[in-house]
């Protein structure tokens, strides 16, 4: 179970380990200017009750000057907690999510595209709602860490049946807490799960929206958003009421828990049973003693929101932690010699691809073909060191691909996967993301059709594109992914159904384009299915996978 202040949180923020340190020194501040103001206004007031002519102003003068001093310290105190806690709140957010982009770039593709829109969620909106747990929630569990055992210490030295009375109400309020706690859990969880579904929703339709529209059917998917937000919408109200229930619940209890308070003091004053003085200070301390609790308890539901998309960022961040380390091999020459044995990658239903074997070598172009679902594009994702094989091996020159550094391997790859992807920006700009230094770029769009896109551009490479490539058709955005690979002249080119989208004429251009690579000395592998495709090879791969059921075994388990 969750505590209050989770630990990871500081484990993965540097700002948030400072700001903890800081906020509890503000508050030992501001714990002593709550007493120390408390002690002197009783004395002040029976001072000047018991003694109305026997002293002059003057003679208060230093009590007025110490109570000034603690006033300015609590209120500047509790300014720069607040403002401490708005800054630090930024910074830690910033943290969480670089650490959480950084780990989400680092999952693996099937995890990846499985996990994007809560992934979306959390990064764009999500850890934003840690700033309340930040800026309210923490500062105030740590004065009502601080600040109750404190000030009911000095109540006791004051007045014990006041303490007593306090002892005995106060864990009342946690009490109301706790039960509250357990009539909302899963709320704010309730409430983030929504939010993610209904982004998800969204991500998707709107890449289909072109589609879509092309199809006529543009208002289609109206009703399931509408009917994802009203879920979303009435899951946040209810979560809402419950926290307005809940502070008025707190407000009224620690109201009712001073008065008695209260009462007692106002009873034995008038049978003379205690001092003015200790009856000033045990007043003026009692809603010292109840307030941060109550403070806790309002903040509590908001602060709830920021945690559970934390707890998604931890998720995300430990599973970075537990994926092994790249290794650190840069061998002085590549000869691009790629091995693959017994390879197998599970998947939901079994492995896929299963007890695959190839030889990929430089100068040849091998085509890996297959069932849809039989794992041709984990086969070059094993090759790229993107997914760890849950069995066999791939070796590069006979070095295993895990020993290999990732960005000395990856600087020798030009990866084309099933989606390209494009960034926002002009034609030019894409091409030089990866673009080698005295590269034909004539000639290489010329091989991909390219060119003619071109043409048909009125502002030619000056064209600017949205994510993905919008502005562009299908078949356009596949022959400028396919440019963009051919023009990093890497020895090694991974293409996943290079040709799709695009017609026979372009087809044949870009299979003439793959089969010059491979004579000028690359390996070359493509995942294909197309007829055509398969005549351009040098080799052919058949790719299987292995399917089980709920009753049986994996081969090799259970025995």
């Amino acid at each position: 179970m969750r505590g209050p202040i989770d630990p990871r949180l500081w484990r993965y923020s540097h700002a948030a380990r400072k700001y903890l340190v800081l906020s509890v020194a503000l508050s030992v501040l501001i714990t002593a200017a709550i007493i120390v103001s408390a002690l002197v206004i009783g004395a002040l007031l029976a001072g000047i009750i018991t003694e109305p002519g026997e002293r002059t102003a003057e003679s208060w003068t230093l009590l007025l000057s110490i109570l000034g001093a603690a006033f300015g310290i609590r209120v500047v105190g509790v300014w720069l907690q607040a403002r401490l806690g708005h800054r630090s709140a930024s910074h830690v957010v910033a943290d969480l999510e670089g650490e959480a982009l950084a780990a989400a770039v680092g999952l693996e593709p099937r995890e990846l595209d499985s996990r994007r829109g809560e992934l979306a969620t959390v990064l764009t909106r999500g850890i934003g709602d840690l700033r309340p747990y930040l800026s309210g929630y923490l500062p105030a569990l740590i004065l009502a860490v601080i600040v109750p055992p404190a000030v009911l210490v000095v109540i006791a030295t004051q007045d014990l049946i006041s303490a007593a009375i306090i002892g005995v109400t106060l864990p009342l309020i946690p009490l109301f807490m706790i039960l509250i706690g357990l009539l909302t859990r899963g709320k704010s969880r309730s409430t983030l799960e929504a939010m993610s579904t209904l982004s998800s929703q969204l991500l998707d339709l709107l890449a289909g929206l072109p589609t879509l529209r092309a199809l006529g059917r543009e208002q289609g998917p109206q009703a399931r958003v509408e009917e994802l937000g009203d879920a979303h919408r009435r899951t946040a109200m209810s979560a809402l009421r419950i926290a307005f229930l809940s502070s008025a619940v707190l407000e009224l209890l620690a109201t009712l828990c001073v008065a008695l308070v209260a009462v007692s003091i106002g009873l034995r004053l008038v049978f003379g049973e205690m001092g003015l003085q200790a009856a000033i200070i045990a007043l003026i301390l009692a809603p010292e003693v109840y307030h941060p609790l109550r403070s806790v308890g309002e903040r509590f539901h908001a602060a709830e929101d920021g945690m559970a998309a934390a707890e998604k960022v931890f998720g995300v961040l430990a599973a970075r932690e537990a994926t092994p380390s790249a290794g650190e091999r840069r061998p002085a020459r590549l000869n691009g010699i790629i091995e693959v044995g017994g390879l197998g990658v599970r998947s939901r239903d079994g492995f896929a691809p299963n007890e695959f074997g190839a030889v990929f070598r430089p100068g040849s172009v091998t085509v890996l073909t297959g069932a849809n679902g039989s794992g041709k594009s984990t086969v070059l994702q094993a090759v790229l060191g993107l997914v760890a094989p849950d069995r066999g091996w791939v070796t590069v020159d006979g070095i295993d691909v895990g020993e290999l550094d990732r960005a000395w391997w990856w600087d020798h790859i030009a990866w084309l996967p099933q989606r390209p992807v494009l960034v926002p920006g002009t034609l030019r700009e894409n091409l030089e993301l990866v673009g080698e230094p005295g590269v034909d770029l004539d000639r290489v769009c010329a091989a991909t059709g390219f060119d003619a896109v071109l043409a048909e551009l009125p502002d030619g490479w000056n064209t600017v594109v949205g994510s993905g490539g919008v502005g562009l058709s299908l078949g356009q955005r596949q022959r400028l992914a396919l440019t963009r690979t051919l023009v990093s002249a890497k020895p090694i080119l991974l293409l996943d159904e290079p040709t799709a989208h695009l017609d026979s004429a372009s087809e044949a251009t870009v299979l003439e384009s793959i089969v010059r690579c491979a004579d000028v000395g690359a390996t070359v592998v493509v995942v294909a299915h197309r007829p055509s495709v398969l005549a351009a090879a040098d080799v052919i791969v058949e790719v299987g996978r292995h399917t089980v059921n709920a009753e049986s075994t994996l081969p090799g388990e259970g025995i």
